[in-house]
């Protein structure tokens, strides 16, 4: 099979199995080879690597990572874009496709036994609507990660590199640099895909660090603060964290733990900093006795 990743050879293997694209997917398939060896380049892919792929389109990118990597499993939800993986992707023994939802798959299980006690690169063209939730779900997951190089919105992509204080910053932010090093490694223009999108598309690379830059008593609990500060950006922190149906803290005590940590009552989420997220959090956790979600029951 001719390698892909131009507008001809894309054509031609769409018009070949009558392939039509789906909106619900948020199917956008490259047609550049300078960027998607920019993205491999990103990676840092050796031949002592399992990568795990993330919506492979057509195999597009999943060729080029197959002869960088040493193994390859690519989790396409498509049904229709199996029989073309199998097409596009016969020549290499060293990848495997699953038909599934990435949110379903065990990707613990996967890496296991994939993964040949090695950290797992991850890399994705990832659709837009559901970028959050995959980053979201690698980070818990509680895999062996080295790195997550992705292609998404620009606008997400500036998520997760800002700080307090900013529009865009919030929950993913947060998480993105809890776990890793967010770099960006370019700017895609709409010209590079087909169908072209209707917004700018940025690779970042998310390396993920061996020890978070902060010190949470709790993690969950820790994102479980963020979340219900983030849930209602216009609410105070007292009011957000009070509020939350899945956190049983009264906003008394939040009011106690800010005022510790010389922050006014009246101060919202989007104002502190990961550093402060954390030093509330186990503020919080050591108030409630190490109890995780909230007061402890008389």
């Amino acid at each position: 099979m001719a390698a892909l990743g131009t507008p001809k050879s894309t054509i031609e293997i769409l018009q070949k199995y009558g392939f039509n694209f789906q909106k619900k997917y948020g199917q956008n398939f490259l047609i550049d080879s300078h960027i998607l060896e920019k993205i491999v380049q990103a990676s840092g892919i050796t031949k002592e690597d399992f990568v795990l792929e993330i919506g492979p389109g057509i195999g597009t990118m999943t060729q080029y990572l197959a002869e960088n990597a040493r193994e390859v499993v690519a989790v396409e939800i498509d049904r229709a874009l199996i029989p073309i993986l199998e097409d596009t992707l016969s020549d290499y023994q060293n990848v495997t496709v699953i038909h599934e939802d990435i949110l379903k798959v065990d990707i613990k299980k996967l890496a296991e036994e994939k993964g040949a006690d090695r950290p797992v690169k991850v890399v994705a063209n990832l659709p837009y609507y559901i970028t959050t939730p995959i980053i979201m779900g690698l980070f818990e997951s509680r895999i062996p990660l080295h790195s997550i190089t992705v292609m998404v919105q620009k606008e997400v992509a500036d998520r997760m590199q800002v700080g307090p204080g900013t529009k865009d910053y919030g929950a993913l932010s947060l998480a993105v640099q809890y776990y890793t090093k967010p770099e960006v490694v370019l700017q895609v223009s709409p010209t590079c895909f087909m169908p072209k999108p209707k917004v700018g598309s940025t690779v970042i690379k998310l390396t993920c660090h061996q020890n978070p830059p902060v010190k949470a008593e709790d993690e969950k609990l820790m994102f479980s603060l963020i979340r219900a500060s983030f849930n209602q950006r216009r609410k105070t922190l007292v009011n957000g964290i009070g509020n939350a149906q899945n956190l049983r803290y009264t906003k008394e005590q939040v009011a106690a733990a800010l005022e510790k940590l010389g922050l006014p009552s009246t101060i919202r989420g989007e104002e502190l900093t990961l550093n402060q997220f954390a030093e509330l959090s186990n503020m919080l956790y050591l108030l409630t006795g190490n109890c995780t979600y909230g007061k402890l029951e008389k």
